[in-house]
């Protein structure tokens, strides 16, 4: 007799590979995280201390900033924008150094893009 798999939503893929990731990952007041999170139309991320359960700021594609320069960019290029304009408002903060948490998404398209804008604006991880 088989057993039956109980099918999975996307989502709930996404959820547990999240929290296998999070196993491993954790942000300090030296280091926090930054975490990001991908919908359809937008990117959004944050940089969280874990050991405060503080999120010491955060930014998406949404923002005012952002937003104006949102129809003449396609996803990929507001994320990279996010990640840049995310980076530059935590080193006002003093952060320099964070470790990064994809979410559970790939490391691809526009995770990896706003990784990358994040790295351009002077994030180190």
């Amino acid at each position: 007799m088989a057993t039956s798999r109980r099918v999975k939503t996307r989502e709930q893929r996404r959820e547990r590979r999240h929290r296998r990731v999070r196993a491993k990952v954790h942000g300090t007041s030296e280091r926090p995280r930054l975490v990001v999170h991908r919908s359809i139309n937008h990117v959004e991320g944050q940089v969280v201390d874990d050991v405060s359960g503080r999120t010491l700021v955060g930014l998406s594609t949404l923002d005012a900033g952002l937003r104006e320069k949102r129809g003449e960019m396609n996803k990929t290029e507001a994320s990279r924008a996010a990640g840049k304009a995310l980076a530059e408002k935590a080193r006002e903060l003093g952060v320099t150094k964070v470790v990064f948490d994809r979410g559970g998404y790939v490391y691809h398209g526009r995770v990896k893009a706003f990784a990358e804008g994040a790295r351009e604006g002077g994030l180190d991880f």
